[in-house]
C-alpha cells in the first residue's frame, strides 16, 4: 500500500446495497462485482453515501491488521452526513473499541474483554437450555412457529439480557432500538438510535445503583473507570454484536440444515452442529459486510486510490468465497473450517466469539433435540430476505413439526 500523488480514481458507477435486489442475491451481486471492479468496489450504503467494498480475502486481511492507515474512527467523514442518512447509526463516532484508535482503543477493549471473560460457559450453556425449553414450550403444541420471532430471537434477546444484568422493560426497549438502527429507512434508524440511547442509559444508572455479577457491573467496576457516557456506548456495542447478528446466525443456520441434506443427513450421523454454523459462517455470515475503517489520507491498494476519510466496509461475505482463496474446496472442505473473516481479525476481532458459538450451537441442538421432525413451512424460494447494506437477515422463518400437547 503505498500513497502517491496521483492514482486511479475509483470508477463512478456505483452499486447500490441497500436496495431489494442486492438482499433476495448477494452473491450472485457479489459475482458481478469481481467480474466487473475486482477485489474493491464502489458502492453506496444508502442513496448518496459512497464507500469501498472490498471482496478479496488477502486485500480485507491487509487492510483489517494494519490500522495505522486503516483506523476505525469515522469522526471525520459524519461531519458531512446528516442525521437522517439511515446508515448513520450503525457508523457514527461512539467512545467504544469498535470505533478507537490506539490507547483510547486498548483501554476500552481491556475493560470489554475483561468482563466477557468472567462469564461461566457451563451457567451460560445452562441459561440457553432454560431459554431454549421455554420458547419451544410456547410453540410445540401449535405444530407451527416462525423460528426467527419465536425462537431465535427470544433465545438472544434473554441470553444477552440475563448476561448484561438487565431487566426485561430496559431489554425490550434496547431490542428495539438496536432492530431499527439496522433497517435501511432514515427515520426508523434514527428513531431507533434515540430509543437505544435512552435504554441503556437507564441501564448504566441502574447498576451503579444496585451492581450485581453481570457484565454491566463488571465494566462499571473495571480499572478503566468508565463514564456514563463511555458506559452506554460499550453496552450499545455489546447489544448491537449480540441481538441482531445472534438472532441471524441461529435462524441462518436452522434454514441450512432443514434446506441441505448433507448437513441433515451429517447431524444424523453425529457431525456436531458446530460444523454447520461455521459453514454458515463462511459461506453466508448475518453480518455480511461491516468492519468500516476510514482512511485518513488517499491510499492506493493495487491500484485502487480509496478516497481519505471515506468509509472502506468488508464484506465478509464475498471474502470467505473469494475464489482465490476457495478455489477446489468443496462444500464438506468448509466443514468445521473456522478460517473466515466473520468474527474480524485483526485488533478488532471479536472479543465474545467464544460466547456466541456456545449460544448458537446449544440453541439450535436443543432445537433439533425437541423437534426431529421439523420442515420448513414454505418453499425456500419464497422465504425473504431484509434489505439493507450490513446484514444478511429473513424476514421470516416458518416451520411445521407434529404438534405435541
Amino acid at each position: 500500500m503505498t500513497t502517491p500523488d496521483p492514482g486511479t480514481a475509483v470508477p463512478p458507477t456505483r452499486i447500490a446495497l441497500h436496495e431489494a435486489e442486492f438482499a433476495d442475491d448477494p452473491h450472485a451481486a457479489y459475482e458481478r462485482m469481481r467480474r466487473s471492479h475486482g477485489p474493491l468496489v464502489p458502492v453506496d450504503l444508502a442513496p448518496g453515501v459512497p464507500a469501498t467494498l472490498v471482496i478479496g480475502f488477502e486485500q480485507a486481511r491487509r487492510i483489517l491488521n494494519d490500522p495505522l492507515h486503516f483506523p476505525a474512527d469515522p469522526r471525520i467523514w459524519q461531519e458531512a452526513v446528516p442525521d437522517s442518512c439511515p446508515v448513520r447509526p450503525m457508523m457514527e463516532w461512539r467512545p467504544n473499541a469498535l470505533r478507537s484508535a490506539g490507547a483510547e482503543h486498548t483501554r476500552y477493549r481491556a475493560a470489554n474483554t475483561a468482563s466477557l471473560h468472567a462469564v461461566d460457559q457451563h451457567e451460560l450453556r445452562a441459561l440457553v437450555e432454560k431459554v431454549a425449553s421455554t420458547a419451544i414450550g410456547d410453540f410445540l403444541p401449535l405444530g407451527h412457529a416462525d423460528l426467527l420471532t419465536q425462537y431465535s430471537y427470544p433465545i438472544a434477546f434473554r441470553v444477552l439480557s440475563a448476561l448484561l444484568g438487565c431487566p426485561d422493560e430496559i431489554g425490550l426497549r434496547i431490542a428495539d432500538g438496536m432492530a431499527k438502527i439496522f433497517e435501511s429507512e432514515a427515520e426508523t434508524a434514527a428513531r431507533g438510535n434515540e430509543i437505544l440511547g435512552r435504554a441503556v442509559a437507564d441501564l448504566v444508572a441502574l447498576r451503579r445503583r444496585q451492581p450485581g455479577d453481570d457484565v454491566t457491573s463488571r465494566l462499571i467496576a473495571h480499572s478503566a473507570r468508565l463514564d456514563d457516557v463511555e458506559m452506554s456506548h460499550q453496552l450499545v456495542t455489546l447489544y448491537g454484536a449480540g441481538i441482531e447478528p445472534l438472532t441471524n446466525l441461529i435462524s441462518n443456520t436452522v434454514l441450512r440444515i432443514l434446506t441441505d441434506e448433507q448437513f441433515s443427513a451429517g447431524l444424523h450421523a453425529g457431525q456436531p452442529v458446530r460444523d454447520a454454523l461455521d459453514t454458515v459462517l463462511y459461506t453466508d455470515p448475518p453480518l455480511a459486510n461491516y468492519c468500516i475503517t476510514y482512511p485518513p489520507y488517499p491510499i492506493d491498494v493495487e491500484g485502487v486510490l480509496l478516497p481519505a476519510h471515506q468509509p472502506v466496509v468488508i464484506s465478509m461475505a464475498a471474502c470467505n468465497n473469494d475464489p482465490a482463496v476457495t478455489a477446489g474446496v468443496t462444500a464438506a472442505g468448509l466443514s468445521g473450517n473456522r478460517a473466515h473473516l466473520s468474527w474480524s481479525i485483526g485488533p478488532h476481532t471479536c472479543p465474545a466469539r467464544t460466547h456466541a458459538y456456545l449460544i448458537a450451537e446449544t440453541a439450535v441442538t436443543c432445537l433439533l433435540d425437541a423437534l426431529p421432525e421439523i420442515d420448513l413451512a414454505r418453499p425456500e424460494s419464497e422465504l425473504a430476505w431484509r434489505p439493507g447494506p450490513f446484514h444478511r437477515a429473513l424476514e421470516a422463518l416458518p416451520v411445521r413439526f407434529p404438534a405435541v400437547a
